[in-house]
């Protein structure tokens, strides 16, 4: 095709006839040529915007995702160099796919493979990557939601094989060779870390096991099958019948697949890794002590014969802390959209804030809408709507805007005497339920709230959490109203929905967290989604909100569903059942066996507060999918198989954002405090350590108090204590060790010794030995 406005024009309709969102793009810069063209994630052009745009566009961009019926793209940069070994792979595993699919050459000589799928994609992901003059550089990535490309008949861009408006649909299956033979292509790795250079450590089984040991039997022993031998050796997980899941090279085990358990998607793992974790679960210490059983390791003499790990209260130096699970990072962008009115009431709230917060917008519009349908709609195992939201952001970063917003929504439909603000007490959120059985609770600073928990010395603040563990539990059933002495039973709340929509800051909320309440179920109650950096503010502006909004909002309000019975259905509510298609219970069976093994793991390490919260993982999938259809369709909602989609990656992302977050924060007691205050200190600090005297600043401790500390943590293996040299004068730095990444904890895991350069505290370099 040649790149004229004419041919572009033309070629944009039949794109968006054939279902694509088209935007005009500028050549140059690779975005779009409009001033936002977020509202284009969700849905199509018009054709007359179309006509418009292009009328005088240079050239034509698609954006990617579930707008453009799960359109994904394939990015090859660096000329192409991989597409060939990748062809290579597809061509060997599943001969037929790569006729069916639409590539396209771009101007620096790589290209584009596009195609769509029937499941759901993700978002954009970096596939396979290779150091180039030192650096990592990315050769294969992929458009996925909320990405976009240009594309023919763009200038420099030339459609190869197929047609755009043709694109072929493939299974979630054969979507998955195609990403899994890029990721096969990846080399950068995290490889693990050399052994701790603490003490002399030469004679660890862990180390002798990750240089001589045989890999490669473990992973037969477990169900995993050499695809394809060589230098860089190509395994398959169990359960799968063709593909690659995994890579073998230099003794250093690599996972690209999301679904092969204990391993986890692009992390990299040293054999004692590999043995530890299938062989004991992830005991790190149990599996030292077998392999020692079994004569690897130099003989320690009397290593092993008395423990004294126990009495001095320190973990020995083969057992470093290690969160029970990897850090995910922040939420994605798209996990926080939910079509429908969700998204057009956080629409709302981000157009008129002082300072937009997605995350804050997003939790505001859930809690609306789960208000909203509370006692009027479940799913077919008798799931609710109540939820119990958290959203944690800093101060002045706008947790206050989508409280007004849902505040002026509910008075608009009259629905102000539903609102709540504080937990006074529990006898008063039982009383306000009793006569409101569906109310909507808007909390600020609700870590000020279990900090008195955690303190009272009466049974006030108690009751609090007692009632809200109970209600939540009530919702498909009745709550009993507490009796008071010689007074009869005041009755029953049939049904009652309570959803709380709460804001704290994270670290006071966590912080504010006791180990009780990480196990009595009011931890794994909570939805908990934290806010990242506080974006640009914008100039306030009064709008009103969106009639559409309002007549949603009505109708819910208006809605009872049930035989009709006069005022009786207000107080014994018949909810209406969405039912959920084929594909969506297929999926919430997936969910339900994953947050099973992974409750079977926690159990194995006797992990109560893993138990706790996986254990209600299943049920908090099943709530979220059930207001994401109501959200998306009001008058005839359907659990579909992308209402499940969405919920199984929100919350076990949440899930385990949450436990990391609970073993980075929550103290058993005020030592133990103080070693996470120093943890957490080294973990936000450049390369993860500190100087002695810029950390014993930032602790505002006595130095007796600190050296008593930091010994602890040096003997737990959790810090390591580094010697350099400043303008002549002799230092000491602290780096973080104890904490070290999935797939690399135990033995393995702190830097190598040598002379080499270190940062201070303060970013200055110094030259010190042992690192």
């Amino acid at each position: 095709m040649t790149d004229t406005t004419g041919n572009l024009l033309t070629e944009a309709l039949a794109c968006r006839e054939a279902g694509l969102c088209v935007l005009p793009a500028i050549a140059a810069e690779k975005r779009p040529a409009l001033r936002s063209w977020k509202e284009y994630r969700r849905h199509l052009p018009t054709e007359q915007q179309v006509r418009t745009w292009f009328a005088g566009a240079e050239a034509i961009c698609i954006v990617a995702g579930a707008v453009s019926g799960n359109l994904e793209m394939l990015d090859f940069d660096g000329g192409g160099a991989l597409y060939s070994p990748w062809a290579e792979l597809i061509q060997g595993e599943a001969p037929g796919i790569l006729d069916r699919l639409v590539i396209e050459r771009s101007p620096s000589g790589g290209g584009h493979v596009v195609y769509r799928c029937e499941a759901l994609i993700p978002g954009n992901q970096k596939l396979a990557q290779r150091v180039v003059d030192g650096k990592p550089v990315t050769l294969i990535e992929t458009r996925g939601e909320g990405g976009l490309f240009l594309c023919d008949p763009s200038p420099g861009y030339d459609l190869q094989q197929g047609f755009l408006t043709a694109l072929p649909v493939l299974s979630a299956a054969e979507r998955d060779i195609l990403i899994e033979a890029a990721r096969a292509l990846n080399e950068v790795s995290t490889a693990p870390g050399p052994a701790p250079a603490l003490t002399d450590v030469s004679g660890r089984p862990g180390d002798d096991f990750s240089e001589r040991g045989d890999v490669r039997a473990v992973l037969q022993k477990h169900g995993w099958t050499l695809v394809k031998p060589g230098e860089n050796e190509y395994w398959r997980r169990p359960g799968k019948d063709r593909g690659w899941s995994a890579t073998l090279k230099d003794r250093v085990f690599f996972c690209f697949t999301s679904g092969a358990p204990p391993f986890k998607e692009g992390t990299a793992y040293s054999p004692f890794s590999v043995y530890g974790l299938l062989e004991h679960g992830g005991d790190f210490a149990r599996a030292a002590s077998a392999l020692r059983a079994e004569g690897y390791g130099a003989d320690v003499p009397n290593q092993d014969d008395v423990d004294l790990s126990g009495i001095l209260g320190v973990a020995r130096a083969e057992e470093p802390a290690a969160p029970p699970t990897a850090d995910p990072g922040p939420f994605s962008d798209d996990l926080l959209r939910v079509p429908g009115f969700v998204g057009e009431v956080m629409d709302y709230c981000l157009q008129t804030a002082p300072y937009p917060n997605p995350v804050m917008a997003f939790c505001g519009a859930l809690s609306l809408q789960a208000f909203l349908a509370g006692r009027k709609v479940r799913d077919p195992g008798d799931n609710r709507t109540n939820v119990y939201l958290l959203g944690l952001a800093h101060s002045s970063a706008g947790k206050d805007w989508p409280r007004k917003v849902n505040t002026r929504i509910l008075h608009g439909v009259g629905l102000a005497e539903c609102l709540g603000e504080r937990f006074a007490s529990g006898e008063g959120v039982q009383d306000a339920l009793f006569l409101t059985p569906s109310m909507l609770f808007q909390t600020d600073e609700i870590d000020g709230m279990l900090q008195s928990i955690n303190k009272a010395k009466d049974a006030r603040h108690e009751g609090i959490m007692s009632t809200l563990l109970t209600l939540y539990s009530a919702s498909n059933s009745v709550f009993p109203m507490r009796r008071k002495a010689g007074k009869e039973s005041p009755g029953v709340i049939d049904q009652p929905c309570l959803v709380i929509f709460g804001t704290a800051i994270p670290n006071h909320y966590y912080e504010a967290l006791s180990e009780r309440m990480l196990t009595n179920g009011f931890f794994a109650r909570m939805v908990i989604i934290e806010a990242g950096q506080r974006g640009s503010g914008q100039e306030p502006s009064i709008r009103d909100v969106p009639l559409r909004v309002l007549e949603t909002a009505q109708w819910w309000a208006d809605y009872q569903p049930g035989e009709q019975r006069g005022n009786l259905l207000d107080i014994y509510p018949v909810p209406a059942v969405v039912e959920q298609s084929d594909e969506a219970r297929r999926l919430l069976v997936e969910v339900r066996q994953e947050a099973e093994a992974e409750y079977a793991k926690a159990e194995v390490k006797n992990d109560s507060v893993g138990t706790t919260v996986w254990g209600r993982v299943s049920e908090q999938v099943r709530k979220l999918a059930l207001i994401y259809a109501v959200s998306e369709n009001y008058i005839s909602p359907s659990i579909s198989q992308a209402a499940i989609a969405w919920a199984s990656r929100f919350i076990m992302h949440q899930t385990r954002r949450m436990l990391f977050m609970a073993f980075s924060h929550v103290a058993e007691n005020p030592f133990h405090a103080e070693c996470l205050k120093v943890i957490q200190k080294l973990r936000s600090a450049p390369e993860q350590q500190l100087s002695h005297q810029v950390l014993l600043k930032r602790m505002k401790i006595e130095a007796k108090s600190f050296r008593d500390l930091m010994s602890t943590l040096i003997q737990r293996g959790d810090v390591v204590e580094l010697p350099v040299t400043t303008t002549g004068r002799p230092g000491l730095v602290y780096r973080l060790v104890g904490e070290v990444k999935e797939g690399v904890q135990g033995e393995g895991s702190t830097p190598q010794a040598g002379a080499q350069k270190v940062k201070d505290g303060e970013g200055r370099v110094k030259e010190g030995e042992g690192r």
